[in-house]
């Protein structure tokens, strides 16, 4: 993987050696939590560290000493324009023009993979998202994890993680079970059943809960791999059921194609789908619970009624339980339902150590906010099923209301009681669908306007973005068109005199784009890939700020015939802020377009 500096990494370099001249005997761990950020308010400077108020305490003297000996030791580092203290040991650093011109050629010369680092070591982390049942087509409730989890793990990968993207089939539940009876009655249907939907509801364990035309298509596949093979007197419900596990088999294949169909239509590819019914075949999860019993981690026992239930309302009995207490949960959790089968919790230690079997360093889980209760005896349980070694994180995602002229959309007809992905894809295209699931924290609840996502308005940061991209492209077209600035390849422009580059507007665009490898960093360590988004927007914002300034004031303007050196300096300056666009939009899997129309 191409890699760039981080102009934030060296001057931290450079305040590090600066600590260790004056104080060297700083603990390791006091190190590491130096920085080196952007300063909130430009007219401070480029960078601002923490290093003095972390080493007051372990030196013992007041952060503004420490303060004042950092000024002093980082004045005649190369590149230091200006450094000051700033606040309670705060010191902020000022550079030369020349150090952050400096970072456009780099942009120039790797592309794209500017940003690119080594910060995660090539950790092995296991991104687990969607997961959804098998049991019908993808809706909006499953969208926002969808593109939280493939766009983190396009972030970790960015940042240097070895990522596998997981999909975990829940294939084994009785939701598939009813997946299976919904698509035996819409069998029966092509076949030309007279019992009615009520007649065949009674026959099912729970009545039918899935009526969605989109098990008609199903069904008819059913018919044409076994015509009437698997009915009783043509289109009646055969007396034995073993056709049952027939159609579930066949039902969840189509199932998971039509899956990966809408999720390939997002843009959204894992690189390995995982069966819950073949981990249960396999005894992954017997193995699992043998191995927390040796180690004295279960216990037949008794629980507390939950929370909100009366002890009338309770059934007090002996369960096999798993003494998650130890490990931070709030109860220790059932294994074992009252017919002597595993509960979900049971299913999911087993698929989360095999995960961990399969090599993963750091788990990675997106879940809905509805499972927030789940996530401490889920990491309770893969703390102690791999003996504190691989630890689980859970991003959690707020629902999603889609809206139309202020008001929430109505289901879909196809779907029966929902939204569907596609649905939302064909009405305002994957690119907008992606970006927008990204201009928000995961787990704030947000509101998808279909109309501002297609509105071509500042107050859309998707038109705002991709309109930035287009506009530096329409430049460099217009340059090379013109045949007066020369070629306007990254190669040829890498080394253009830049010194014509000195306006608050241009100085500020590249400052901005110097904050791009930094940010991809912070944005990976926090696992907050919503990050781009806001960052994007805010470099879309410098660029058409100097953009609309050109338009007062003519020595601003990209291309001036008379200036020609000048020109290329600025083309370059284009063509870095296309290039971190493109890069930025890459992990949050958004295409960048060339015009606007």
């Amino acid at each position: 993987m191409r890699m760039s500096e981080c102009l934030f990494q060296r001057y931290r370099h450079h305040v590090l050696a600066a600590v260790q001249g004056l104080l060297p005997d700083v603990p390791e761990e006091t190190l590491a939590r130096i920085e080196v950020t952007p300063t909130r308010d430009p007219s401070h400077g480029d960078m601002a560290t923490n290093a003095a108020l972390l080493l007051a305490k372990a030196a013992r003297r007041k952060p503004a000493d420490i303060a004042a000996d950092l000024v002093a030791a980082l004045a005649g580092v190369e590149g230091v324009a200006k450094v000051a203290a700033a606040g309670p040991g705060f010191v902020n650093i000022t550079l030369s023009p020349a150090v952050l011109r400096s970072v456009l050629p780099q942009v120039l010369a790797v592309g794209e993979a500017y940003g690119n680092s080594q910060a995660g070591q090539g950790v092995r982390t296991n991104v687990e998202y969607v997961s959804a049942n098998p049991t019908g087509p993808m809706h909006v409730g499953h969208c926002r994890g969808a593109v939280v989890g493939d766009a983190l793990a396009n972030l970790l990968a960015k940042a240097g993680f070895d990522v596998t993207k997981e999909f975990y089939i829940n294939d084994a539940g009785t939701q598939v079970k009813a997946l299976a009876w919904a698509t035996y009655w819409r069998y029966l249907q092509a076949l030309g059943t007279t019992l009615s939907e009520e007649e065949f509801a009674a026959l099912t364990p729970n009545g039918l809960q899935y009526k969605g035309e989109y098990l008609i298509p199903v069904a008819e596949a059913l018919v044409a791999e076994f015509g009437g093979k698997l009915a009783e007197d043509g289109a009646r419900p055969a007396p034995e059921k073993t056709w049952l596990e027939t159609v579930r088999g066949f039902a969840v294949a189509h199932m998971i194609a039509a899956i990966k169909e809408d999720l390939a239509a997002l843009g959204v590819h894992h690189d390995v789908f995982t069966s819950e019914a073949q981990v249960l075949r396999d005894g992954i999860v017997e193995a699992a619970i043998d191995r927390l019993e040796k180690q004295g981690l279960l216990y037949e026992g008794v629980l507390e009624p939950p929370k909100g239930k009366l002890p009338d309302d309770w059934e007090e009995r002996e369960q096999l339980l798993f003494r998650s207490t130890q490990f931070g949960d709030d109860v220790d959790r059932p294994l074992k339902k009252s017919d002597g089968t595993n509960t979900y919790f049971a299913n999911d230690i087993g698929y989360h150590a095999d995960k961990a079997g399969r090599g993963a360093q750091v788990m990675i889980d997106i879940w809905g906010a509805d499972h927030g209760g789940y996530v401490k005896r889920m990491k309770a349980a893969v703390r102690a099923v791999t003996n504190d070694t691989v630890p689980l994180e859970v991003v959690l995602c707020q629902i999603v209301h889609i809206l139309r002229d202020g008001q929430p959309v109505k289901m879909s007809k196809r779907a029966g009681t929902f939204v569907t992905l596609r649905d939302l894809i064909d009405e305002v295209g994957k690119d907008a669908v992606r970006f927008t699931m990204l201009t928000r924290k995961s787990d704030a609840q947000m509101e998808f306007d279909l109309d501002l996502v297609v509105a071509q308005q500042r107050d859309n940061p998707v038109f705002y973005v991709q309109y930035a991209h287009a506009r530096c492209r329409s430049v460099l077209r217009a340059a090379q068109e013109d045949g007066a600035y020369g070629a306007t390849t990254p190669e040829a422009l890498a080394p253009v005199a830049l010194d014509a580059l000195s306006s608050d507007a241009e100085m500020a665009l590249i400052r901005r784009i110097a904050e791009w490898p930094r940010l991809v960093e912070a944005a990976a360590h926090a696992r907050e890939p919503h990050r781009i988004a806001f960052y994007l927007a805010e470099l879309a914002g410098d660029f058409h700020s100097l953009w609309n300034r050109g338009r007062d004031d003519t020595t601003l303007r990209f291309l001036q015939p008379d200036a020609p050196e000048a020109s290329k300096a600025r083309l370059a300056l284009v063509a870095a802020t296309a290039t971190v666009i493109r890069s930025g939009l890459a992990v949050m899997g958004v295409e960048p377009v060339e015009e606007m129309r």
